[in-house]
């Protein structure tokens, strides 16, 4: 007798569970609209629909859409967002109703209805593990750097989630490497998300709405990467009435215009932040400093549009650049644009469609000019993307999503055009194409008033395409056969099925524990050779001889809300098994070589650890305190005697404590604390001579550390004016409070006083930073 294949069985599970749906053969009825706020007309994604003495709840999407079968009845339903008054109605329920709610300010009262302080919690009953939510309320008041907020620097102050270093806007999520997460901003990747060599992040919070970063157990309308989904949505444009807000800082400026086309029916969006360091360059009067380049700016669109009550149209787009210039010698500048096109549709009270147009591109560009050389280097990777999702509310137990997506993938890994007069010649690395296409099936299913359980599939198909040459390479990289493929040929294809499921059991009214196990599939990689993130590292895809990445994890967890409901307490442990992970070769050229694949290594890695999380988020006094016990390591033929060896990721202990006080009316005071073990990192173990010039000998891979890492940030915001519909606002900040001199990088060189001596020579980027911002609105 055969058996049946585990995935044949998990959609035998699927089909069964969708049958049993119009089982349940009572009289019900759809209750079923759209949750905004009501000072601006925005949608409000996960807004939290309750039925009162029920056991009954449901969340808007992420598009702010809501659906809730019940029994004919007379119900009282509480409506909350984070931020926002919570809202209760009463009506009864004897057909199909459509219940739109726009939710207040906290401090507004209205008239005919009920309007309390609802103090948000995680939802103990949501299947879904490792996910954390921030709004921009929730950030405004935290100590920033140079003024400046940042999306970035504060989700690495969650658990699980580690800064890729001092300075850096790069992360790592349990034991992945930075380019193991996928960085959405309105559905488009985000292929290198910071300014300034990763000083600051590309996400100009004013243009921000929502944030969610998913860690573990993603949901399968997800993929790409394995480690994790950072979705971030933008502000859709205030339907209502005109606001201008912005703010001046040491560093930039930025300034935010949103307002009605037409009044509650469509409405646009624009948002724009540059850094003016260079202006300040240009006011010496020494010419090799005011000739030199030093700034950013991005620009954040959206324009909406309801086409009519089923229907509604969204136009998104994003342009940012980074400029750095030594004089005309050398320059570099690199950035991201995307666009987004969004068609929301809802066939019925049930069934709802997202249908997106896509695009996606990130490129840098070199400039070097000397008395022998002028010539400019390139490169580039641009996606066009179809996406469409469907989310079916089948019934009071289940809600399906389904949908599919197809990416076209073109990489120019690397370009070298010269001037006729420069001593080198063009080059130009080949370009690669790919095309990436997935397809996914999930269901929630609230199997009993205490099991909750969320299961699905996603599978993907990854071709390679020509044209070009590609390789097979022996195990010393030695290119040993070439073969050629024209324009659109599939080089090869791999299928692979990710399948996902999630349970989570309700304790008692204030306690749950869950789990959850997620296959994750990567065939974009990005390769470097240097210790941090760069605008240089480059991307490159699945081809015959690189596999997609693909990773297991498995989680459990415990949740409990203390205090009647004002704390949360969270912990989740993890463990994560890693294939075909990609390592360079000692001495690889990885940006010259055509062969791209001949400079690199590939092996496995292991992740695992704990995490714990407790929050408070009302009051005057709110902020959380974030611990991390992990372990990360990758293994190697050819690194390391073939031994496991620490990642560079790799930290034993991670700690953020955050703190957010009201003092009064006028004043907010904030600080966080943060500790993390030293980076992994390689030194020598030795040294020899070679004509007369030192070499240092290295041994084992990361096998050291760096110094621990701790600093003390702390804010203050002062509310100067506030009337009517005008503000504004002082916000200060001392970064590193207590001048703490943090290890950047740690060389090694001979002592001058006795060349036989080797001395460690430490760079600190910052001390003391104080700084001063003004931020209005009216």
């Amino acid at each position: 007798m055969k058996r049946r294949p585990k995935l044949t069985i998990l959609f035998y599970l699927l089909f069964f569970s969708l049958l049993a749906v119009p089982a349940l053969a009572q009289e019900k009825f759809t209750l079923s609209g759209t949750v905004t706020a009501q000072r601006t007309g925005e949608k409000l994604p996960s807004a939290t629909i309750t039925v009162k003495g029920r056991n009954a709840a449901t969340f808007t999407n992420e598009y702010g859409f809501y659906s809730l079968t019940l029994s004919k009845g007379t119900y009282t339903l509480e409506y909350s967002a984070v931020g926002l008054a919570m809202q209760t109605i009463t009506l009864t329920l004897d057909k199909n109703q459509s219940q739109d709610i726009s939710l207040a300010n906290k401090e507004q009262d209205l008239e005919g209805v009920v309007v309390v302080a609802k103090k948000s919690t995680r939802s103990l009953s949501n299947p879904q593990m490792g996910v954390e939510r921030l709004s921009i309320s929730e950030i405004k008041n935290l100590p920033v750097l140079l003024g400046e907020r940042d999306v970035l620097k504060t989700i690495q102050l969650l658990p699980g989630i580690k800064s890729a270093g001092e300075g850096g806007s790069g992360f790592f999520v349990r034991g992945g490497a930075a380019d193991q997460n996928l960085i959405l901003l309105d559905e488009a990747t985000v292929y290198n998300a910071s300014h300034l060599l990763g000083f600051f992040s590309t996400f100009n919070s004013d243009a921000i709405k929502d944030i969610a970063v998913y860690k573990g157990g993603m949901p399968a309308q997800y993929g790409g990467r394995l480690s994790s989904v950072l979705d971030i949505k933008m502000n859709e444009g205030n339907n209502k009435d005109y606001d201008v807000s912005g703010g001046i800082g040491l560093i930039s400026s930025k300034l935010n215009v949103e307002g009605p086309i037409q009044k509650d029916k469509s409405s646009f969006l624009v948002s724009a932040r540059r850094t003016y360091a260079d202006l300040f360059l240009k006011l010496s009067p020494d010419s090799t400093i005011n000739k030199n380049k030093l700034y950013f700016y991005d620009l954040n669109t959206k324009l909406n549009y309801k086409l009519g009550k089923n229907d509604h149209l969204y136009l998104s787009g994003y342009f940012g650049r980074d400029v750095l210039g030594f004089q005309d010698k050398f320059g570099i500048n690199w950035g991201n644009g995307t666009g987004t096109l969004r068609w929301n549709h809802l066939f019925n009270s049930k069934l709802f469609v997202n249908t997106s147009l896509i695009f996606s591109n990130y490129n840098y560009k070199i400039n070097i000019k000397n008395e022998a050389n002028d010539f400019t280097i390139f490169s580039q990777i641009r996606d066009l993307n179809l996406k469409q999702d469907y989310q079916w509310f089948a019934g009071s137990r289940n809600t399906i999503r389904f949908g599919f997506n197809s990416v076209y993938h073109i990489i120019r890994p690397g370009e070298v055009r010269a001037s006729q007069t420069s001593e080198i010649d063009d080059f130009f690395l080949q370009k690669r194409r790919a095309w990436e296409n997935a397809a996914y099936i999930s269901n929630t299913w609230k199997a009993s008033d205490k099991l909750n359980l969320t299961y699905g599939l996603r599978t993907t198909a990854f071709s390679v395409l020509g044209e070009g040459n590609y390789y097979t390479i022996d195990n010393n990289g030695k290119v040993i056969d070439t073969m050629s493929y024209n324009k659109g040929e599939i080089v090869k294809t791999y299928v692979n099925a990710e399948p996902r499921i999630a349970a989570s059991y309700l304790l008692n009214a204030s306690s749950s524990i869950k789990a959850a196990y997620v296959r994750n599939v990567q065939n974009l990689h990005l390769v470097s050779n240097s210790t941090t993130t760069s605008p240089t590292d480059k991307w490159v895809a699945s081809s015959n001889i690189i596999k997609p990445e693909v990773s297991d994890q498995v989680s459990v967890g415990y949740y409990k809300n203390l205090a009647a409901n004002q704390y949360e307490l969270t912990i989740e442990a993890y463990y994560k098994d890693m294939q075909n992970q990609i390592d360079y070769r000692n001495g690889a050229d990885i940006y010259t070589n055509d062969a791209i694949e001949s400079q690199l290594l590939f092996g496995k890695g292991r992740a695992y650890g704990i995490e714990w999380l407790l929050k408070k988020k009302e009051g005057r006094f709110n902020g959380w305190i974030s611990y991390t016990l992990s372990k990360t390591e990758r293994k190697f033929d050819g690194i390391n005697n073939n031994k496991w060896f620490n990642a560079r990721q790799d930290r034993t202990h991670d700690i953020a404590i955050v703190g957010s006080y009201k003092l009064n009316d006028k004043w907010t005071l904030s600080a966080n604390w943060i500790f993390y073990t030293g980076d992994a990192v390689t030194f020598p173990t030795g040294k020899y001579t070679v004509d007369d010039r030192v070499v240092f000998y290295y041994t084992e891979r990361n096998g050291y550390r760096m110094p621990n890492y701790h600093r003390l940030d702390l804010g203050a915001t002062k509310q100067l004016k506030k009337r009517g519909r005008y503000s504004s606002e002082l916000s200060f900040s001392l970064y590193n409070a207590y001048g703490r001199e943090n290890a950047y990088t740690i060389n090694f060189r001979e002592s001058e006083d006795n060349p036989e001596k080797t001395e460690a020579v430490q760079t600190t980027l910052f001390k003391y930073v104080p700084s001063i911002s003004y931020n209005f609105k009216f």
